[in-house]
């Protein structure tokens, strides 16, 4: 089980998801509806969009969920939570979820270190320099750049 928000998936993700998918028989990346948050593109679109760059994973599904993490890993029988670390700062808060996530459910967390190349990324600042017109096709896969380009082009609601 690889959990987040995927708004959008970046290349920092698919290490994460590719090394995942070496070590167990089956990876799902769930993707969290927040209700509270309004994200760039819609759960349907992040769903696609993942669909679209883990299709080469054989053992590799996508799903979305609401609600706690633990009560969606116990009704697809995962046992696992695999989260990438990028820096401690990432350390601290995924601890406490961790620790939680134990108590809660018996759900274990794997702790993967972010490959270095990857390991200053981030959604919100793909976004950010997006927005602002940077090239951030080195750092997501091309359907997801090409997606950030025509979402945040001038004229449209969010460019």
């Amino acid at each position: 089980m690889s959990p987040g928000s995927f708004d959008p998936v970046t290349n920092g993700h698919l290490d994460i998801i590719d090394r995942s998918s070496r070590l167990y028989d089956e990876v799902i990346v769930a993707v969290l509806i927040n209700t509270s948050k309004q994200g760039l593109f819609t759960v349907e679109e992040r769903l696609d969009m993942l669909r679209e760059v883990t299709r080469i994973y054989p053992n590799v599904r996508v799903e979305s969920f609401h609600g706690l993490l633990v009560d969606f890993c116990r009704a697809q029988g995962a046992a696992v939570v695999v989260k990438g670390l990028r820096a401690v700062s990432d350390f601290d808060y995924e601890l406490q979820m961790a620790q939680m996530n134990t108590g809660l459910a018996g759900v274990e967390t794997l702790f993967m270190p972010t490959n270095p190349l990857y390991s200053f990324l981030s959604s919100s600042l793909i976004k950010d320099v997006a927005k602002w017109g940077g090239d951030v096709s080195p750092h997501v896969p091309e359907g997801v750049a090409r997606r950030l380009a025509e979402r945040l082009a001038p004229g449209t609601p969010n460019g």
